[in-house]
C-alpha cells in the first residue's frame, strides 16, 4: 500500500462514515479499483474509523463531557438513561464481533457483488425514511436502543451504512431526526475506540521483528486524512438529517450499487 492509496483511503472513509453511503463499502470499491494489496484488511478498515470516532469526539464534546459528568454524579438522571441506552445498543454488534470475527473478515476481500447489493438496500432505506413525517415526538428508550443496536450489528456488512441505517432505524421508531442522529453517531464510539485499540495491539505483535515492513507510516496518513474529512462530513450531515435530504444520497447508492454489481458480473 503506498502513501497516496492509503491518503485517498483516509478521505473516502472520512466523508463516507458519516454520510449515509457505506464507509466500509466505498473502501473495498477503492480498493478494487486500485487494487490495492493490504495484509490486514479489517486492521486498515478499523484503524480509519478509530480516525472517524475522534472527529466524533471533537464535534460532539460538549454533549459528552455533559454525559461524563451526569454519571459521575451517581444518580439517575438524563444522562445516565442515555449512557445506558448507549450500552444496551453496544451488545448486539459486541456479540457479532466476538463470534463471527472470521466470517466478517471474509466478507472484507474486495467483494464487489456484496457490496452492490447492500448499497441497493442502503439506498432504499434511505428513500423510505424522507418520506417519513418529520413532527416525530417519541423518546428514546431501551427498547429503540436495542433495535438501532441490531440494525447497527447488521451494518457491518460492508454496503450498508452503519449511520444512515441506524438513523433511519431511530426515525422510523418514531424518534425526532436530530435526536436519531445524536444517538447514531455516539452509539458507536465505545465499539470503535475498543476495536481500534485491540486491532492496533494485535497489529504490533504480528509485526514484531518486521516493523520496516509494516504499513505504519502510510496507515498513519490515511488516518490523518480520515480524521480532518470526518470533521467536515459530520457537521454536513446533521444538516442533511434535520432537513430531510437524505433521499439525495439514495439516488447515489442506487447508481454505484447498480455499477458495482454490473462490473462484479463483468468481471466474473
Amino acid at each position: 500500500m503506498s502513501l497516496i492509496e492509503a491518503i485517498i483511503l483516509g478521505i473516502v472513509q472520512g466523508f463516507t462514515e458519516f454520510l449515509p453511503v457505506s464507509s466500509s463499502g466505498h473502501i473495498e470499491l477503492v480498493k478494487a479499483i486500485q487494487n490495492t494489496e493490504i495484509e490486514e484488511n479489517l486492521l486498515f478498515t478499523v484503524f480509519l474509523h478509530l480516525a472517524t470516532a475522534f472527529s466524533t469526539i471533537v464535534v460532539f464534546r460538549k454533549d459528552l463531557v455533559q454525559i461524563i459528568k451526569g454519571i459521575l454524579s451517581f444518580k439517575w438522571n438524563e444522562e445516565t438513561k442515555f449512557a445506558w441506552y448507549v450500552v444496551i445498543s453496544m451488545i448486539p454488534a459486541a456479540l457479532v464481533g466476538l463470534f463471527l470475527k472470521d466470517q466478517i473478515e471474509e466478507f472484507f476481500d474486495r467483494n464487489i457483488l456484496l457490496v452492490g447489493f447492500m448499497l441497493l438496500l442502503t439506498g432504499a432505506l434511505l428513500f423510505i425514511s424522507d418520506r417519513v413525517k418529520n413532527n416525530q415526538t417519541k423518546e428514546l428508550d431501551t427498547k429503540k436502543s436495542a433495535i438501532m443496536g441490531i440494525v447497527q450489528a447488521i451494518a457491518i456488512l460492508p454496503g450498508i451504512s452503519r449511520s444512515g441505517s441506524t438513523i433511519v432505524a431511530g426515525v422510523l421508531l418514531g424518534l425526532p431526526r436530530n435526536k436519531a442522529a445524536r444517538f447514531s453517531f455516539i452509539m458507536v464510539l465505545p465499539l470503535i475506540l475498543g476495536a481500534g485499540a485491540k486491532s492496533f495491539k494485535d497489529f504490533l505483535d504480528l509485526s514484531e521483528g518486521a516493523q520496516a515492513s509494516s504499513p505504519i507510516f502510510e496507515m498513519s496518513m490515511g488516518f490523518i486524512a480520515a480524521f480532518i474529512s470526518g470533521l467536515f462530513a459530520i457537521k454536513w450531515m446533521i444538516k442533511l438529517v434535520e432537513n430531510s435530504r437524505l433521499s439525495w444520497f439514495a439516488y447515489y447508492c442506487f447508481i454505484v450499487g447498480v455499477v458495482a454489481v454490473s462490473y462484479s458480473f463483468l468481471q466474473g
